[in-house]
C-alpha cells in the first residue's frame, strides 16, 4: 500500500530560525515551504524535511535522518569546514577512522543538529 510513496523525515526543534540556517546554510537544503512560524520544509533530493517547532526537539535518542552519499569522508571534511562536529559511538566490529566508523565495506558518520537531533551518513 505504501512502498511506492515517498516518506518525509519529521524534525523536531525549539527555534526554527536557528534550525533554518542550519539546515540551508550549513547542510545545503533548499526551503520549498514555509508555514508561519512553525514548520519549514525542506528538500533533500527527493524527498522532504518537515522541520518543524516543538517543546519535544532534541528528546529523541537515536538516528533521526540519514542520507546516502558517495563519500563519507568528503561529506566530513565538507561539514566540518562549515563548524559541523562529529559524534563518535563504541560499536562492536568497527573502527574510528577519524570521524568515520567503518565495519567491512560500511562507513558512517553522525552528527547532531542545534537541538540534538542525531543525522547521519553513510555511503551508497
Amino acid at each position: 500500500m505504501l512502498g511506492n510513496k515517498d516518506a518525509v523525515a519529521n524534525i523536531a526543534v525549539k527555534n526554527l530560525d536557528v534550525a533554518k540556517r542550519f539546515y540551508q546554510d550549513t547542510l545545503g537544503l533548499a526551503p520549498v515551504h514555509v508555514q508561519d512560524e512553525e514548520l519549514i520544509v525542506f528538500k533533500s533530493g527527493n524527498s522532504a524535511l518537515n522541520v518543524y517547532r516543538s517543546a519535544y526537539a532534541g528528546t529523541n535518542k537515536a538516528t533521526a535522518v540519514t542520507w546516502s552519499v558517495d563519500s563519507v569522508e568528503d561529506t566530513v571534511r565538507a561539514l566540518e569546514a562549515k563548524g559541523v562536529t562529529f559524534e563518535h559511538y563504541d560499536m562492536p566490529d568497527t573502527k574510528l577512522e577519524g570521524d568515520v566508523h567503518v565495519s567491512g565495506d560500511m562507513r558512517v558518520a553522525w552528527f547532531k543538529d542545534p537541538d540534538g537531533n542525531i543525522l547521519n551518513l553513510i555511503n551508497q
